[in-house]
Order: structure tokens, then sequence, then C-alpha cells
């Protein structure tokens, strides 16, 4: 019998998860199936409940649903519950919905592991405060930054944020404009606006010094994001492709209780991407 898997976004066609659980499986051994749904964006719980009527046994979670799947779950692990967004799904017996966030878990790990740059004593500024930013702030402050920094066009959302993690660590938030002239070693871009070939309203001096900036959006080539950046002399510039891997890869152990090997994968994906913008 053949598990079946999903994503579940809008848009979804483009997503990169039916890529790397499939060679997942095959580096494991574990028979299922992952695809593609696109959701009307207001049919969120309607393609959830049919796609659990017709034998799935659990999801991710895309742009823009993350706040919609932690209300449907019916058990949150601990890490959802802090960020309030949801981007994995595991369905149990009795109705029950396990929602999960390895969004963060898998930037970290990105970061510190492939990328060789420690976050402990950094200071980090998160640029964008929807669902993509909630899920990476708990794991972010749980490796003891100096400082973490929440930028927002609406400010008014990056306080909610520095207000619902001010437990975890040292966090602050606000406009972009409140964190010009600081230095921090490290930027993160959360916002969607590199989906729209855009750049966020960042003031160039918000780059000076810094030694690493991440975009949390895979692609082919430098977003305008990374671009701008480069611009600024950052030397040290990545995408979200490693972490679109370490995150699919902490879902998978959750549904199948193996961790596959990511670095392999890493690499196929960046040629998959590579070949797919020739």
């Amino acid at each position: 019998m053949t598990d079946t898997y999903a994503i579940v976004g809008n848009p979804v066609a483009h997503s990169k998860s039916p890529f790397i659980h499939t060679r997942f499986a095959q580096q494991t051994g574990q028979s299922m199936h992952y695809t593609t749904l696109q959701a009307p964006l207001d049919g969120f719980v309607h393609t959830v409940t049919a796609f659990r009527k017709d034998g799935g046994k659990g999801m991710n979670i895309t742009i823009p649903f993350k706040f919609e799947a932690c209300a449907l779950a019916t058990r949150l692990t601990d890490r959802a519950r802090a960020a309030r967004a949801v981007n994995t799904f595991r369905f149990g017996q009795e109705n029950e919905i396990l929602g999960d966030n390895t969004d963060g878990v898998g930037l970290i790990r990105d970061i510190e592991a492939n990328l060789n740059f420690p976050l402990a004593g950094k200071r980090i500024l998160l640029m964008g405060a929807g669902g993509a930013a909630s899920g990476v702030i708990l794991p972010l402050l749980q490796q003891k930054p100096d400082l973490l920094a929440v930028a927002n066009r609406t400010p008014e959302k990056a306080i909610v944020l520095q207000q619902q993690f001010a437990n975890y660590g040292n966090i602050a938030g606000g406009h972009y404009q409140d964190f010009s002239g600081q230095a921090f070693d490290l930027i993160i871009n959360a916002t969607s606006a590199s989906l729209h070939n855009a750049l966020p309203p960042a003031p160039a001096n918000l780059f000076h010094g810094a030694a690493l900036a991440y975009d949390m959006l895979y692609s082919s080539k430098l977003t305008p994001f990374l671009e701008f950046a480069r611009a600024q002399d950052v030397t040290r510039l990545a995408d979200g492709t490693g972490m679109l891997v370490e995150q699919a890869a902490e879902s998978f152990l959750l549904w199948r209780g193996i961790r596959p090997e990511t670095q392999l994968i890493i690499r196929q994906l960046r040629d998959a991407l590579r070949h797919h913008a020739s």
C-alpha cells in the first residue's frame, strides 16, 4: 500500500517539495507518493478534508495557509504552538490532525551546519512578520543571539511578534527605519518580495558590516534581495534551497520515523534549478 502526501498552497505548481520527498522516499526505501494541491483561497479546509478522506497521510502547507493550518490542527507541537503557524500536518486516528512547524529547524540546520555560521552571540535582522517569519523566531532565539530584530513594512505586526516571543530572548520589533544605522551580522529575508521579483524596503545602511545575507526563498539565480546585499558588499550570500530540503527532512521524519540524508538532495535540487533556468 502506497501512502500519499501532498503540499497545499496557492500558488503551488512551482513547489519543489515533490522533487525532494520523492528522492527522500527512494533513498530510505519508503513506499509513498507526494503531489501538489492548489487550494482556492477560501477553500483550504475543504481541500484538506477531501485529501484526508481519500486516504492522505500528511501534508505540507505553504503560502498563504500557515496560520489557517494552525487553527485547523487538533494538536500542536511546542514549536508550532509558539509560532502560531503550521507547515506540516500528520493525520492520526480519531480525526486527529497534528500540526508542526519545521521551518525554523530547517533554517537553523542550513545556516549552522551547512553554511557553518554559528548564531550564538550574533545580531540578526529578520525582515518580514508573516507566517514565514513567525515560524523561525523561536528556533533563532534558542540559539542565543545577542539580538533578534524583526522589521516589517507594517511595524505593528513586528511588534506583535516581539511581544509574542519576549520571554524567549532579546527580541525587538519595528519598521525598517527603526533599525537604520545599526550593525547586524546576519540579515534574513522572510518576506514574499522575492516571489514578485521585488525588494523589501530596507535601507542600505542595514547591510553595512553584515557577514551573511540569507533569503528564505529558493531560486536558480540571485534574488533581488541578494543582489542588493551584494551591492552593499555583503560577501556571503545564501538562498533558501538548503532550508527547503532541511525542513522537508524534518517533515519526513515526523511522517515516516526516519531522517533522510540531505546533502545529496540539496546538490541535486540546486542542479535541477540551474538546469530549469538555462
